[in-house]
């Protein structure tokens, strides 16, 4: 008995056609890599921090090794580990397939429980894993300086590495490593790095998300 093509077998093919042609087109579509931090992110100081900030300089890097990538800063100066948590909902708007968790400096020198910067990340990342499940999580570690008190800075150490086990990420020990404490390498507040500053957190920082590209 001859099999009849049902009658709207020529909508079914323009359909399939069209799922194809979307699909083709989203995978032509580049990745995103959000850096989410605060003024170190945002490149606060700096004559353009669009292209001198070390996202930017990432976003150079991706470009030079011809990779189909985009970099989003999403820094904003004077960000807490709890305005980074009001906020993340908006930065999620946008698709992300790797992020790079850059907060905790301002909790830090605000003298802030390390157990509230702690949940405050970790809370973060949640939501990021809960929106894009299949995102690849970084997380920047940052010190603080002795003059904190050493019981402090040690708990303050300790957030970074243990947030980052708890959500299998990335873990990038110390963001300024190389500049941190080099005046020649921060501005006069001594506490922003410069360009040439950037350029080297921007070495580090490739060092550990370049794998995960």
């Amino acid at each position: 008995m001859p099999i009849r093509a049902p009658r709207n077998f020529p909508l079914l093919l323009l359909l399939v056609w069209l799922g194809a042609c979307l699909g083709a087109m989203r995978a032509a579509e580049p990745r995103t890599m959000v850096f989410f931090g605060d003024s170190l992110t945002a490149g606060y100081g700096l004559s353009d921090p669009a292209t001198l900030a070390y996202p930017a300089r990432i976003q150079e890097k991706i470009d030079a090794a011809h990779l189909d990538w985009r970099v989003v800063n999403a820094g904003l100066s004077g960000e807490t580990s709890a305005g980074g948590l009001r906020r993340i909902d908006w930065i999620l708007r946008q698709p992300v397939d790797v992020f790079v968790l850059a907060l905790g400096a301002n909790d830090g020198l605000r003298g802030i429980n390390p157990a509230v910067t702690r949940s405050n990340l970790q809370h973060i990342l949640e939501r990021v894993r809960a929106k894009n499940p299949q995102a690849k999580l970084v997380v920047a570690g940052m010190e603080m300086p002795r003059q904190m008190g050493g019981e402090f800075t040690h708990a303050f150490h300790e957030v970074f590495p243990a947030v980052a086990e708890k959500n299998e990420a990335t873990l990038i020990p110390f963001l300024l490593d190389g500049v941190g404490g080099q005046a020649a390498l921060n501005q006069a507040d001594r506490i922003h790095p410069t360009a040439a500053g950037h350029a080297i957190i921007a070495e580090t920082v490739w060092k550990i998300v370049h794998p995960l590209l």
